[in-house]
């Protein structure tokens, strides 16, 4: 994933960011080498992994998602000196400087402790004498963005060993390297830095750096602070039209209570004999609704609320597809990327889905989270970690929905789904979960303002975001503009 400048900067250590302002200043004052002129480099090997002769050894070998910028002292596996004498690993002195060419933590760094092997994710590198070590390794600290933006393009980072050593730094005389190992060791292990440490010459430039470090948090934090708020007034808004408050009451919209009837009355015509559902008790009412809307079990206004077809996914199928939990994303499904299934007659007939069915993910990171079926370009089941609520025709199943995006809603969810054990929810639990029901014509309304409140409040999310880009923009455009003179 593309990690923006600004997003470096947030993240990265104060001593990294002193030394890329040091680097910056020293790169306009002394000559600059390629790596592979003031350094060897050697990367490792893998043995057979099916060969257990060549692991459970005793030496060393050091992986790139080991390399955290700073010492190894020991590795999370070993190999034989069969497995080093049969591969291209080759065992490096103590004090070696490592670098990660590969995966999630390349550009990272680190000096070995030990002896030890690496893998060919991992690219040592031995300094001649016109380079400190620890020189280098501040260095590489420093420029890791500048490797992951070389690096960019697949799915993960990737860093050749031509990369880094083609790779140009400032070398200016030895004493003056010490001195610049000695700052940043310093700051790195007080975690903060000491303007008075910091020689003259580079200190109007560090405080450049660090300020817009400080920018781009305070910045962060607000309008981090501002999203939250976005959240807060959506669930105001909800919570608000689950209690009738959000819209004028209208006494030509009947009572409840009669649709409620003539729900369960259309419920009992159907095939399917259900569990009765207990009534609820005045003591458990957990707030206030107009007098004209009725308390009911979800249960009670769904024709029908079940898991998931059980199937495995089958992406050369494509007739009929297979709606799974990690196709629903942000509301929306992108039917084209939605793989089919096996099938068989009866199981179009038990999990075709219909406009205005609910599906509901039943565990995992998203438990609890829905989506409303308002169109379906192809015939699509459902798979087994959704649940279905079937909305009875005489209710609005936008309204629905909203209910199961409000925090009466989310409130009983986590309850039930967090009683005990690895959270989950199923159809019994669902089944009895309170609802706030108004009349159709109310329920209408209800939809009407919240989608138009809605709206709002995506506009002001979107807004609050575009801001956010662009403060980042232009504080990685003074940034570069600061560390290149």
């Amino acid at each position: 994933m593309k990690v923006s400048y600004a997003d470096y900067i947030k993240k990265s250590d104060v001593a990294v960011l002193v030394a890329e302002a040091i680097f910056s200043k020293l790169a306009k004052k002394y000559p600059k080498l390629k790596v592979e002129e003031c350094a060897k480099t050697m990367s490792g090997g893998t043995p057979l992994r099916n060969n257990n002769d060549y692991f459970g050894g005793s030496i060393p070998w050091i992986k790139s998602g080991e390399l955290r910028d700073g010492y190894i002292s020991r590795a999370e596996e070993y190999i034989t000196e069969r497995g080093l004498s049969n591969s291209s690993a080759k065992l490096h002195p103590t004090g070696t400087l490592l670098i990660a060419m590969y995966g999630a933590t390349a550009g990272r760094t680190a000096i070995t402790n030990i002896e030890a092997a690496t893998n060919q994710a991992v690219c040592a590198v031995f300094p001649n004498k016109i380079v400190e070590r620890d020189y280098l390794f501040w260095f590489f600290r420093s420029h890791r963005f500048r490797f992951i933006e070389i690096s960019k393009g697949g799915a993960q980072p990737n860093i050749s060993q031509n990369v880094i050593q083609q790779t140009e730094l400032p070398v200016p005389p030895i004493k003056i390297q010490k001195e610049i190992i000695g700052i940043l060791n310093n700051i790195n292990n007080k975690k903060n830095y000491d303007a008075s440490s910091i020689p003259s010459e580079f200190l109007d430039i560090v405080r450049t750096v660090l300020s817009s470090k400080n920018n781009v948090e305070a910045i962060d934090t607000e309008l981090t602070h501002q999203l939250d708020l976005v959240k807060k007034l959506r669930q105001s808004f909800l919570q608000e039209a689950m209690q009738g408050k959000l819209t004028q009451q209208n006494k030509e919209d009947g009572n409840a209570r009669d649709l409620l009837d003539r729900i369960k009355v259309e419920k009992a015509k159907s095939a399917k004999k259900e569990k009765p559902l207990p009534p609820i008790k005045e003591e458990e009412i957990p707030f206030e609704i107009p007098q004209n809307w009725v308390w009911c079990r979800l249960g009670e206004i769904c024709q029908r609320i079940h898991y998931g077809f059980n199937a495995s996914a089958k992406p050369e199928k494509r007739d009929v597809r297979l709606l799974r939990i990690t196709d629903i994303q942000n509301n929306k499904v992108d039917w084209d990327s939605v793989p089919g299934c096996d099938y068989s007659d009866s199981n179009l007939e038990n999990y075709l889905l219909k406009t205005n069915d609910i599906v509901i993910a039943r565990t995992g990171g998203t438990i609890g989270k829905t989506f409303l079926v308002k169109e379906i370009p192809v015939k699509s089941l459902f798979a087994s970690y959704l649940i279905r609520a079937i909305p009875n025709n005489n209710m609005c199943g936008e309204f629905l929905k909203y209910f199961m995006e409000s925090p009466p809603y989310w409130k009983q969810l986590y309850d039930a789904a967090w009683g005990a054990g690895q959270p989950n929810v199923n159809g019994t639990s669902l089944s009895n979960l309170f609802v706030p029901f108004p009349p159709l014509s109310e329920q209408t309304r209800i939809v009407k303002k919240l989608d138009e409140l809605m709206h709002l409040c995506d506009e002001m999310q979107s807004s609050i975001k575009n801001s956010q880009a662009q403060n980042e923009m232009l504080l990685q455009q003074v940034l570069r503009e600061a560390l290149a003179g």
